[in-house]
């Protein structure tokens, strides 16, 4: 059986061209969507693009944790082996602060706490494979709008929809970082974690995220300059695919080779303070 890769916020946009070439690679693809009819929409577009028929579906709401759970469960029930994770989903969200059933700021509830639990909880399956990747997308957002209060994570006093945005792909940085600590120290050697920027990219992202007259005018000039999704997708499907990957497992990547991430307000303490919020959150205990 060839690799198989789930790839989450597959509908539309740098996740959809991702999948689609991965599919033409010849991967079993396993493709997340919120919405269960546009999900099946876009597997049979994929597969006739494609050729390959290898392509599957899985829906959940990612600004659910319940959701996700339930996903995750599915997942184990149909497979029995991950070897290439792509937390793609992600959400700039507007510039009122709005939270999700559970009582999370949006942002942070799928730019960090989404991702963070499906590894978690396919991490059994990822370990099966003989050279596993897991790959987050992040964003040149965590240095140019992150300023993360430790004492209000999520932004309950000062919220704005940029900085929000941008501590939680800083968060995203810093847990991917400290997995892969935490895979070395357990001597797991067969998985692999990056993190990317996909550049900017004219996909739907943001589109309806409504972040003040002055920043939906500058957002709306800027898209005709933007990267096509496939373009913005080439790091990922590079990640994925290439069998040596330049820099070590935990390193941030644009345009395909390793990049600096801002070191502005890390510590090695704030990156174990937000790893465990995360497992907090999550109710994940190790």
């Amino acid at each position: 059986m060839g690799k198989t890769v789930l790839i989450t916020g597959a509908t539309s946009g740098i996740g959809k061209a991702a999948a689609l070439a991965l599919a033409q690679r010849g991967y079993q693809v396993i493709v997340h969507g919120r919405n269960p009819g546009k999900t099946e929409v876009i597997r049979k577009e994929i597969i006739a693009e494609s050729g390959n028929d290898q392509v599957s579906v899985v829906t959940a709401d990612l600004y659910s944790l319940a959701d996700i759970r339930r996903m995750c469960a599915d997942i184990h029930e149909r497979y029995s082996r991950i070897d290439i994770l792509i937390n793609n989903a992600g959400g700039l969200m507007g510039k009122s602060r709005e939270t999700s059933q559970e009582n999370f700021e949006k942002t942070f509830a799928v730019n960090v706490l989404a991702p963070f639990l499906i590894t978690h909880l396919l991490m059994d399956l990822l370990v099966k494979s003989d050279d596993a990747r897991i790959i987050n997308v992040a964003s040149n957002s965590h240095q140019l709008n992150a300023k993360p209060d430790f004492g209000d994570i999520q932004l309950e006093k000062q919220y704005n929809p940029l900085r929000a945005y941008g501590n939680a792909k800083l968060f995203l940085i810093w847990n991917t970082q400290h997995l892969v600590g935490q895979l070395q120290r357990d001597s797991i050697t067969n998985v692999r974690a990056y993190t990317l920027h996909p550049g900017a990219v004219a996909t739907s992202f943001g589109v309806g995220s409504d972040l003040g007259p002055i920043l939906n005018f500058v957002s709306k000039l800027a898209r005709s300059f933007f990267k096509s999704p496939e373009s913005g997708a080439d790091t990922i499907v590079y990640l994925a695919t290439a069998e040596n990957v330049p820099g070590k497992s935990g390193d941030y990547f644009v345009d395909r080779k390793p990049a600096k991430k801002s070191m502005k307000y890390f510590t090695a303490e704030r990156e174990h303070l937000i790893w465990n919020y995360c497992l907090e959150q999550t109710g994940l205990h190790r």
